[in-house]
């Protein structure tokens, strides 16, 4: 059997050597206690969110039918608990957190991401001494876990904040052209995100950022959230076309509409989008107007061997269409608790603070390998390290990934970093 202290100091991973490692400490385990362990998960199953929220459901149900297959965590099977955050923000977030824990005891609470909590999330977890690991995919998080470490000890974010995604874009920029794969027609880029947190973190991270990678900032532009009606902001871009259109918006069907009404009158210029693109909606809705369009995500299922058996269980459970690439977030999130709450001797209770702080500490130290890849704590602010913008080094940090959508019929192709990569970039059909 592999020891707790091996454990510790090596690389654990999903999949069929995460269930391995998992069967194996169950098998050395004497229950002394069967009931179900509760897990809960507070998230948008209505409202504006709700095709991410289903697939984030998705995501939990698959890794608690793998662990408990695997004997669950020291002999007993997890259960999973949701509680509908609607149209989100603070109050019904931190309402909702609030019930599965009073309800059902909940030592963990294992979300996707909810908008506009300021990150109560945090407090909520602090209060009442559980695990919480969220996406929400924010730097607010970090700084918020800075003011008081000892605090919120106990909150994890999964993948790097969204501020990583500025200084990445502008480097797949910048690289594209070096590496002769595009031939900007001039240095700007117009910068237009929504009015939410999320996207305004980014668009304010490339503005910052881009005369130290060469370009210049022609257009920065904020539309309401959401918003389908992209005609006022298309037709300052066409007056004044930049080399690269970078949308920091984010939900799917908006975004698919601005490629349809981009395209009634297109121009010479890359476009980015955030997010929105790795979700069938996009595809669906845009049609063959959205092939060219490039996007990123700092996290996101990875189309290589390791991820293999993930892709075709959750395609298999929840249908061809059915979006792994977000359910993978919460997936990998529940097999990591499940592997420090074993490692860590049980998954303990609410306000039982000395058993959550080992199942904390078991977090900070695994270097989990998961479907989305690396997953490291950053100790000053208890988020993913971002690769290659953040650290140098694959195995220490989470990919920051560039996909595009070459042909609408068919899933994106991954086009950098170049470690990762299945596929090369091609110019969009709109550039002549």
């Amino acid at each position: 059997m592999m020891n707790r202290r091996a454990m510790l100091q090596g690389v654990v991973g999903t999949g069929a050597a995460g269930a391995a490692l998992l069967a194996d400490m169950n098998t050395a385990a004497i229950a002394q206690d069967t009931k179900p362990i509760p897990v809960g998960s507070a998230l948008p199953m209505s409202g504006i969110a709700a095709a991410d929220g289903i697939e984030f459901k998705n995501g939990l149900e698959l890794a608690a039918e793998e662990i408990n297959a695997a004997g669950g965590i020291l002999g007993r099977p997890v259960e999973i608990h949701i509680e509908d955050t609607k149209e989100m923000g603070a109050d019904l977030v931190s309402q909702s957190m609030q019930r599965l824990i009073d309800r059902f005891e909940a030592p963990v609470i294992i979300n996707g991401y909810n908008l506009g909590t300021n990150m109560i999330e945090m407090d909520v977890a602090a209060d009442n001494d559980v695990i919480m690991m969220h996406y929400n995919t924010l730097i607010s998080h970090n700084e918020k876990f800075k003011t008081d470490p000892a605090r919120y000890y106990s909150s994890f974010q999964g993948d790097p904040p969204e501020f990583w995604y500025g200084p990445g874009c502008l480097n797949f920029l910048k690289t594209l052209a070096a590496d002769g794969k595009w031939k900007a027609p001039n240095k700007k880029i117009a910068i237009i995100p929504s009015a939410n947190e999320y996207s305004i973190v980014i668009a304010n991270a490339i503005r910052d950022k881009a005369a130290e990678y060469g370009f210049e900032v022609s257009l920065f532009e904020t539309v309401p959230f959401p918003t389908n009606q992209w005609g006022p902001t298309l037709a300052k871009l066409r007056q004044d076309p930049p080399a690269a259109i970078l949308v920091t918006h984010f939900l799917p069907q908006d975004l698919a509409q601005f490629m349809v009404q981009f395209l009634a009158e297109p121009i010479n210029s890359l476009i980015y989008m955030q997010y929105g693109p790795s979700l069938p909606a996009f595809r669906e809705i845009g049609g063959e107007a959205v092939n060219g369009v490039f996007y990123s995500t700092v996290i996101g299922c990875l189309p290589d061997d390791f991820s293999k058996l993930f892709r075709e269980s959750y395609r298999a459970k929840f249908g061809p269409n059915s979006a792994y690439i977000t359910g993978s977030q919460t997936y990998d999130g529940l097999w990591m608790w499940a592997l420090a709450a074993a490692i860590a001797g049980g998954p303990g209770e609410p306000m039982d603070k000395a058993q959550t702080t080992k199942v904390a500490n078991a977090m900070k130290r695994l270097v989990y390998r998961g479907v989305n890849g690396t997953y490291r704590a950053d100790p000053a602010g208890q988020s993913a390290f971002c690769y290659p913008t953040q650290v140098a080094d694959p195995s220490l940090g989470m990919p920051h990934q560039f996909l595009q959508h070459q042909d609408y019929k068919t899933d994106p192709k991954l086009i950098a970093p170049a470690l990762y990569a299945t596929d090369s970039f091609i110019l969009p059909p709109w550039i002549k």
